[in-house]
């Protein structure tokens, strides 16, 4: 009887220990997920914000380059048709400048979402 004790007493520490690294491994699996789900979500927030900031740089160079041919006729024989130009390139140039800026929200938002689960 002393002897199956102290066999138990042997054995015992090798399963509890075989018991935690087996939670550490689950946890670890876990974890992994939760790390390719976050890469995942700061992918695709990448790719929309690079889109919407190539639409913002070409409405951007269309806008001030409008802007700029306005500014070329003013003094000249087409004035008035300079004065439309300078200001519709302006503000088309401004709303450009705007969507650039608009999409660096979507790369904010991974890290939002990072630091709440924290």
């Amino acid at each position: 009887m002393i002897k199956v004790l102290i066999l138990f007493l042997m054995v015992w520490p090798l399963i509890t220990q075989a018991q935690q690294e087996s939670k550490d491994v689950e946890q670890l699996k876990k974890e992994v997920l939760l790390l390719q789900q976050d890469l995942e979500n700061v992918q695709i927030n990448i790719g929309l914000s690079e889109k919407k900031f190539r639409k913002g740089i070409v409405v951007a160079t269309i806008g001030y380059t409008v802007t700029i041919a306005g500014g070329l006729m003013l003094g000249r024989k087409y004035d008035d048709l300079g004065k439309v130009l300078l200001v519709s390139g302006g503000i088309t140039g401004i709303t450009g400048t705007f969507m650039m800026a608009d999409a660096f929200k979507y790369l904010g938002r991974a890290g939002r979402k990072k630091s709440d689960k924290k």
